[in-house]
């Protein structure tokens, strides 16, 4: 998915600004529509598929996640401070730029073995009667659709001021809402810190 991410970067770069943001906004969208749709086709397997050192795959899920959302919830504010919007830090550290890339990274990875479990073992909930898993497979396609549009858009040249601050907006959003429907559900009826 990164090469993929890559190659769409340069065909985002080629085009005039408008361009480069519908561009990036249709690549997001057909990711979305791709993991939905293999998510609703897929025969999900119902099986717990790795745990690592928790006692289950939904305990390493909701550990995940919540790890991520604190990387992005620090994606957040260094972006703030790296384009001026809060003050504090005085002066800026030199380091900051890389560690804010850094938690980026992270906080993607920390989610894939989450998406694979919840596409493979689980698939997409379509179900009226769960409203709450619904809700929640179409905030992870989401996801990951809007996450894309954010890389695009961060290496794309010249598009609008507010595209960036409305992607990465747009990002932690949906990842706070993938925790509320999942992770923090979890942690109210297993108790927490159920490991």
């Amino acid at each position: 998915m990164v090469s993929v991410l890559g190659m769409a970067a340069e065909a985002v770069a080629g085009t005039r600004p408008t361009g480069r943001l519908v561009l990036a906004l249709l690549i997001g969208a057909a990711i979305s529509v791709g993991l939905g749709v293999y998510g609703r086709t897929h025969d999900p397997t119902g099986e717990a598929i790795f745990t690592l050192f928790f006692t289950g795959t939904i305990n390493l899920k909701a550990w995940f996640t919540t790890a991520a959302l604190t990387l992005v919830g620090f994606q957040l504010v260094s972006a703030a401070r790296l384009y001026g919007k809060i003050s504090w830090p005085r002066r800026v550290p030199p380091w900051l730029g890389d560690a804010h890339r850094l938690s980026g990274t992270l906080a993607f990875i920390l989610t894939l073995p989450v998406a694979y479990h919840c596409l493979w073992s689980l698939g997409f909930e379509s179900d009226a009667e769960m409203t709450r898993r619904f809700v929640h497979s179409l905030f992870g396609c989401f996801f990951y659709g809007v996450f894309a549009v954010k890389v695009l858009a961060v290496r794309a040249r010249s598009l609008p001021d507010w595209v960036l601050p409305v992607v990465g907006g747009a990002t932690f959003t949906t990842l706070v809402a993938l925790w509320y429907s999942s992770a923090l559900w979890f942690f109210r009826q297993q108790g927490f810190p159920s490991f």
